[in-house]
């Protein structure tokens, strides 16, 4: 052999020699028998082998074992007792494949079984006055020792890695303790820690023992007899040295199942050979039950002390009631309760840019490079680890932490907490890089036992469950608060540029106040005064001041139609009536009386469908009739009489440029001079002309303020024209609350 783990412990083909072993098939055949069965009855194993077992041990023995095999008793707990050839016995059954293994040992005295009742009693008494699950280990460890017997018993934990400790003792005055002790992985094998888990009971009555070899009827090849369940199993060779080197006698061993997993050992070892009866046994199995019945129990109270005052932090931080800015990180960044939380040493934040720091923590420059590499390798929501040179070997020298716990905080920003590296001496049964020796022999353990001093650096104490929640609960909750401090930043910006917008609105309204009516009265003089020079020159067109004075009252009176087309864009602008139901058709005709002289004056031609009722508002959509009637009869083509069609639907109708839904429509379409279809959303602004004041009159307003009155009411407009053939123009109303659309 070349490698403990490969040992095949479960098939030794020997047993230990204080009781003797017998294999049946299930049809009651003996199909293996140890060699030693004479020296407890007067058989041989050849004469047992090959035989039915009636016939060697008589049918009423055959018939007590059949009724204990399919009895509802305990049998890993309960031993059957049993003569055998006029030999009292204590037989444990159990099945190996298809193999009934049965292992005899001689019957004990009974006597003792009162005496390990009492001493149970008693300990559990004991052991609810225990508060730690260390103490409970101890109390377990004294206990064991006290029903046993041993010289002495540890309880061994394991760690992740199955390095054990010895995390409670007991022992003999005059015995060198062992508690605190470790012991590497290596000392219990793979394959041995699956025996645990399957067999939880473990006996060595002498370790000087001479293995007692197995025989069968055939003996064909690669028929072996699996012993991972027997209690006679033979031990293996190398544990046996090992058990030697330390000077042990005898040993028991308990397991101590927790999850499914081997938690750890109950270890009672004696200095000469020693058993114990099937009742002491049970005893001990039982102080194991205590230990494994109360971890999560004690785990959990020792957890709870210290995650309430994770918890009681996280609960003062999180109820601070602190303004809604950025210095708000200055307070934060120094309250103990930060530090507290996952009991770290030291804590960063970085918010925008600027890194906030306390306690032991790296520099800001090393917090960069870490962040860096961080988020290249996480592959979680955040990161943590307790030894950072695992993950980053270059920062093993470099930096002055080793644990870290790290939240991302969105756009760049996160919170770190850091631990210091503990330095701590971890004292080992021995050299555990010498476990296991090879020679020229094959393997052999460690000869030598004395405390072997190892000093672990790099890395952090264990960031518990506990910890890391509160931090990620932490996270969250000041991930909200950047989040509402932002926000509050946007907010007051809005709120400056409201301020700044409503005095820019105050200071148009007075210019357009001053625009609209104190402009009026002195255009109204300057019309007056040239209106009166003009009639005293009696339309002298000869004179040559009458042309320029016609020229001032033509402007003066284009003046004051641009002033009041602005007036009536401000009153569409500030209007707040409610659009009332109206029909459009009473507004069409309001607007054909007012304009039928410049209809005729057109020779004209208006041809209108009947129009739909609709949520607006009247006068503006007199409004709106006359500005679109009269921009038709305005831009009339000099080679036709002007045609002006007005139809209207009320099916709804989808804009998908606007991505809206409106309910009915209403078209004015004229036959004019048309316009290029690329300005179609130009001439709907304030003052934008096609063409020359000299070609065209008119303030450039008239469309602007059509659509200034389909936004006021919900709607829109839109302009479709063709160079010289004419102009669409179709306003759209929206749906009131109770249409339906299908």
């Amino acid at each position: 052999m070349t490698n403990c783990d490969q040992e095949p412990i479960h098939i030794p083909g020997q047993i230990q020699p204080h009781g003797f072993l017998i294999g049946l098939t299930n049809d009651w055949i003996i199909d293996y028998c140890t060699s030693n069965i004479s020296s407890f009855i007067p058989l041989s194993h050849t004469q047992a082998l090959g035989n039915k077992f009636a016939a060697v041990f008589g049918t009423q023995a055959q018939e007590r074992i059949f009724s204990y095999i399919n009895s509802d008793t305990v049998q890993d707990v309960f031993p059957l007792e049993i003569e055998l050839l006029n030999e009292k016995f204590q037989v444990n059954i159990h099945k190996s494949d298809d193999i009934y293994v049965l292992e005899a040992e001689p019957q004990f005295d009974k006597q003792i079984l009162a005496d390990v009742y009492t001493q149970t009693i008693q300990f559990v008494t004991q052991m609810n006055n225990t508060k730690s699950l260390k103490d409970l280990c101890a109390l377990v460890a004294e206990g064991t020792r006290e029903i046993t017997g041993y010289d002495r018993v540890m309880i061994y934990r394991f760690d992740e890695q199955y390095n054990g400790e010895v995390y409670a003792e007991s022992c003999n005055k005059d015995l060198e303790p062992f508690l605190g002790l470790h012991y590497p992985h290596t000392d219990i094998p793979v394959q041995a820690r699956e025996l645990y888990i399957k067999n939880q009971l473990r006996l060595i009555v002498d370790i000087n023992y001479q293995a007692v070899p197995i025989f069968t009827i055939d003996d064909s090849k690669d028929k072996n007899l699996d012993l991972s369940l027997a209690i006679l199993r033979s031990t293996s060779p190398i544990h046996v040295e090992y058990l030697k080197n330390m000077g042990v006698g005898a040993t028991l061993t308990i397991s101590l199942i927790h999850h499914d997993r081997l938690w750890g050992l109950i270890a009672c070892h004696h200095y000469s050979e020693k058993n114990i009866s099937p009742a002491v046994r049970l005893a001990a199995k039982l102080q194991g039950q205590f230990i494994t019945s109360q971890i999560d129990i004690r785990e959990s109270n020792d957890e709870n002390i210290n995650s309430k005052k994770s918890i009681e932090a996280l609960e003062r931080l999180t109820a601070l009631d602190l303004p809604l800015s950025e210095d708000s990180l200055n307070v934060i960044i120094k309250m103990p309760e930060l530090l507290a939380l996952c009991n770290s040493g030291g804590v960063s934040i970085m918010f925008r840019n600027k890194i906030y720091r306390n306690g032991l923590t790296p520099e800001d420059v090393q917090i960069e490079a870490l962040v860096e590499r961080i988020e290249k390798k996480r592959a979680a929501e955040f990161y943590t680890t307790r030894k950072i040179s695992d993950d980053f070997p270059e920062l093993e020298r470099s930096s002055n932490f080793a644990g870290v716990i790290y939240h991302p905080l969105g756009n760049s920003n996160h919170i770190i907490w850091y631990r210091p590296e503990t330095i701590s001496e971890i004292h080992w049964a021995g050299d555990p890089e010498k476990s296991i020796v090879k020679d020229e022999k094959g393997l052999h353990p460690r000869n030598s036992f004395n405390i072997w001093k190892e000093t672990v650096k790099g890395q952090s104490t264990i960031w518990r469950q506990y910890e890391i929640n509160a931090a990620a609960k932490y996270a969250h909750s000041l991930h909200n608060n950047l989040m509402m401090i932002l926000l509050s930043e946007e907010e007051e910006r809005y709120r400056l540029q409201s301020e700044i917008l409503r005095e820019t609105n105050s200071e148009l309204e007075n210019i357009n106040w001053i625009s609209t009516h104190d402009l009026q009265e002195p255009l109204r003089k300057i019309q007056m005064i040239t209106s009166k020079l003009l009639s005293e020159k009696k339309g002298d067109r000869e004179d040559p001041e009458f042309d320029s004075l016609e020229r001032v009252s033509k402007s003066a009176a284009r003046m004051r139609g641009l002033l009041q087309d602005i007036l009536k864009y401000t009153r569409i602008k500030n209007t707040r009536e409610a659009a009332e139901k109206i029909d459009l058709n009473l507004i069409f005709e309001d607007t054909l009386d007012e304009i039928s002289e410049a209809i005729t004056e057109n020779n004209a031609v208006i041809e209108c469908e009947k129009l739909p009722e609709v949520n607006a508002i009247g006068f503006l959509m007199k409004q709106l009739f006359l500005n679109i009637i009269q921009n038709s009869l305005k831009y009339a083509s000099p080679d036709r009489a002007p045609v002006i069609k007005i139809t209207a639907s009320q099916e709804p109708v989808l804009i998908k440029e606007l991505f809206n839904v409106y309910c009915s429509w209403v078209k004015f379409s004229d036959n004019g001079i048309g316009f290029d279809q690329k300005y179609a959303d130009s001439i709907f602004k304030v003052f934008t002309r096609l063409h020359t004041q000299q070609q065209y009159s008119g303030s450039g307003i008239g469309l602007a303020l059509c659509k200034k009155i389909m936004q006021t009411l919900g709607g829109t407009i839109t302009a479709e024209g063709k160079v010289d053939q004419g102009t669409s123009i179709t306003i759209y109303f929206p749906c009131d609350s109770q249409d339906t659309l299908i």
